[in-house]
């Protein structure tokens, strides 16, 4: 079993949601951690735990970030952290996999399946060995307590129930104590 640890500056926690029902709305979250345990010879035993600072939240638009911090959304005065924790890894084929965990946004946890590609792995110039994965998801945010709407005079709404959910990661192994 290795542990691993995600380099920020190569990763990224984004989401999607539909605008006014045509277009999409992009974003991402600027501060988050997670720890990857992976066991090369039996996938199943390994697992990734993730905790995400809701404040963090970034869709290049200041009013639209503020309100997504306030109650109407994320709530984060209350609740300051999303969370992810894995509850069993199983191998699609030799690259993709199944990640199964629970997600916990405005203290609702909901099992969510992310659908997990490893891009590579190597060492880096310095000697540190290194994994790329990309995963994704969907989740209907109503389920996570996120229920603000608005109407739209020539129909729909004017935000999506649909959250697609994309992580780009790299992580490095931890280094041994010495």
């Amino acid at each position: 079993m290795s542990t691993y640890v995600i380099d920020n500056s190569h990763s990224e926690v984004g989401f999607s949601v539909r605008h006014m029902v045509f277009a999409k709305v992009r974003g991402h979250f600027g501060k988050w951690a997670a720890t990857l345990q992976l066991d090369p010879s039996d996938v199943s035993r390994s697992s990734v735990e993730v905790k995400i600072d809701a404040n963090s939240i970034d869709t290049r638009e200041e009013k639209r970030d503020g309100h997504l911090r306030s109650p109407d959304f994320l709530d984060t005065a209350r609740y300051p952290e999303l969370a992810f924790k894995s509850r069993r890894v199983a191998t699609i084929d030799g690259k993709r996999f199944e990640v199964v965990g629970d997600l916990t946004i405005r203290d609702v946890t909901r099992e969510v399946t992310l659908e997990v590609e490893e891009l590579g792995r190597g060492t880096d110039p310095w000697g540190n060995d290194r994994i790329a994965f990309t995963a994704k998801t969907a989740i209907n945010r109503a389920d996570f307590g996120l229920k603000w709407n608005q109407a739209l005079e020539t129909g729909g709404v004017l935000v999506g129930d649909k959250v697609e959910i994309e992580i780009n990661l790299e992580a490095m192994a931890a280094r041994k104590a010495a």
